[in-house]
């Protein structure tokens, strides 16, 4: 392993080549198509439609495919500063790494922390959707249907383990895991997608359906910029964990470039699959509130299972299908169960290498290089958070988690785009493609989270604003009740506030800037000469 120190212009790359102390993952397991694969399968296409479509439907009605396609802007524009800083900086770490770099340690310990908060948070709704869906694969549609029944939560628990053990395995199994889920999920979307259309246009659809109409591609429809704002953060939900592409960068071939290219493409992968399905979709049923509508209240949970009956009918034929999508459904919770312990142990490596953390978290597994207390730990923490959630408010928390992912999805992906352009702010006027790629374009994206962020919370603070499925009451006053939505998001960005304040005072090096600055050496595996100075050049760039 080489690494690169403080860049400075007078010196030769070959005498800034230094030994560092390496984190020990195995480097050029993956390439592009596998870091693709990863990138995609973390953000569980089936799974985020099914949860969140019936949810943002209700919000906006018709509108729903401006705000899929509107979604995907910022997610794109943040995703090309992603590449920027990885190929300067090919760390693990990601945002917490760069956003150190750019503002400092304690910017950087929370950016690493809304990585570790979302990836939590989310674990309980996908544990609960896989719990679900085995019954109902099986035809079980008694127990399947009560997310509160102790046989669902049993089954949530060991899905958390059984993915967990996946992931402690090593990158590779993981990987060739994801190829599989990924390609039965992608398959049955657009199969799925096409036979709602074939259906429409043939006179064979509901009565609820809708005929395509432009208007639906017009954000001037929406009835307040606040439900405009609450539907896009809503929506970054389903675009979340392109990012993963990024943080197995130290496992991939040709580092400083093959995440970056990944984490671009997902992004567009997931936009062309998020269009097509909801615009079939709502050509198909339409968004009342009665029967298969995107809109019923009933189905808001999961829209796709009810839609796979209409689509497919009750033919044996039919009931075959119906079948393929719930394991879809299944296989897709799964893959990014899968997908989020990954980035979330790769993340907590990282600043424990750098002593952000404690050093436990650094132990990696001698014959499969993964970091063990990390990957454990993230499972650990996953299944005790879903067993307390499961009998809070009947279950409601796991629903209100869902939303309150994209408080922290937007802190982090909006610190890690103006990240980009504060590192290379001194190389911007260098050249044209310099001020669109390393500065303006991830600003703005990062910018647009970051205020979508500072929006929310007005409405998600507020019960009443209706964004949330649970309340508390504060005991302040007996009519102040904070949304459950608020409560867990920016509940969970305070915690990280509580423990960063504890850490400094235990293991101040790294709040003093002793440990990661931005003149320090990039730590990473296996860079070859090329990659080495790339990386050399682009950090070279930045000062």
């Amino acid at each position: 392993m080489v690494s690169a120190p403080s860049p400075n212009p007078l010196t030769p790359i070959d005498a800034v080549v230094e030994r560092a102390p390496i984190k020990g993952l195995k480097g050029g397991a993956l390439g592009l198509v596998s870091t693709v694969v990863i990138g995609v399968a973390s953000t569980a296409p089936a799974y985020s439609l099914a949860a969140t479509l019936g949810l943002v439907v209700a919000a906006v009605g018709l509108q729903s495919p401006i705000i899929v396609a509107l979604a995907f802007v910022p997610a794109f524009l943040v995703a090309m500063g992603y590449k920027e800083l990885n190929r300067a900086d090919p760390d693990c770490g990601t945002t917490f790494t760069w956003a150190t770099r750019a503002f400092g340690p304690k910017t950087g310990w929370m950016g690493g922390w809304g990585i570790v908060a979302a990836d939590v948070l989310v674990m309980a709704s996908l544990a609960q959707v896989a719990g679900q869906y085995v019954f109902l694969l099986f035809g079980a549609d008694g127990i399947g249907g009560d997310p509160t029944s102790g046989w669902v939560l049993l089954i949530g628990v060991l899905f958390i383990v059984l993915m967990t053990w996946i992931c402690y395995r090593g990158i590779e199994l993981s990987a060739k895991i994801q190829t599989v889920l990924l390609g039965l999920e992608a398959t049955m979307l657009i199969v799925m997608s096409v036979v709602a259309l074939i259906r429409f246009w043939v006179g064979k659809a509901p009565s609820t359906a809708s005929g395509p109409r432009l208007s639906w591609f017009n954000p001037l429809h929406i009835g307040s910029f606040s439900t405009f704002v609450s539907a896009m953060l809503l929506m970054l939900f389903i675009y979340w964990g392109w990012d993963s592409a990024v943080s197995v960068n130290e496992e991939t071939k040709d580092s400083t470039r093959t995440p970056g290219r990944a984490a671009v493409i997902s992004t567009v992968l997931l936009v062309l699959i998020y269009v097509l399905v909801t615009v079939s979709a709502q050509i198909f049923a339409g968004v009342g509130e009665k029967g298969i509508g995107l809109g019923n209240p009933d189905n808001s949970g999961d829209v796709l299972s009810v839609l796979g009956k209409a689509i497919f009918g009750s033919s044996w034929v039919g009931s075959f299908f119906t079948h393929l999508l719930i394991l879809m459904v299944l296989s897709s919770a799964a893959a990014s169960t899968q997908t989020t312990i990954l980035p979330t142990a790769r993340t907590t490596l990282s600043m424990a290498v750098y002593k952000a953390l404690p050093s436990s978290f650094a132990k990696m597994h001698p014959k499969y290089l993964i970091p063990t207390v990390s990957t454990l730990a993230m499972g650990g923490v996953s299944i005790v958070l879903y067993l307390a959630t499961n009998f809070v408010s009947g279950g409601n928390v796991i629903a209100d988690s869902v939303t309150a992912v994209g408080v922290c999805v937007g802190f982090y992906y909006g610190l890690t785009g103006v990240a980009c352009a504060w590192y290379y702010r001194r190389n911007l006027l260098s050249s044209p493609r310099n001020f669109f790629i390393q500065g303006l374009l991830p600003l703005a994206g990062g910018l647009m989270l970051l205020f979508a962020l500072v929006w929310s919370a007005k409405d998600d603070w507020n019960f009443a604003s209706d964004q949330s499925y649970t309340s508390w009451l504060i005991p302040i006053s007996p009519h102040w009740r904070i949304g459950g939505v608020f409560l867990l998001g920016f509940g969970s960005l305070l915690i990280g506030v509580v423990l960063m304040i504890i850490w400094r005072i235990v293991r101040p090096e790294f709040f003093r800037g002793e440990i990661l600055n931005a003149d320090s050496p990039t730590l990473v595996p296996d860079l070859d000469d090329a990659d080495l100075a790339r990386v050399v050049a682009a950090q070279q760039a930045s000062v």
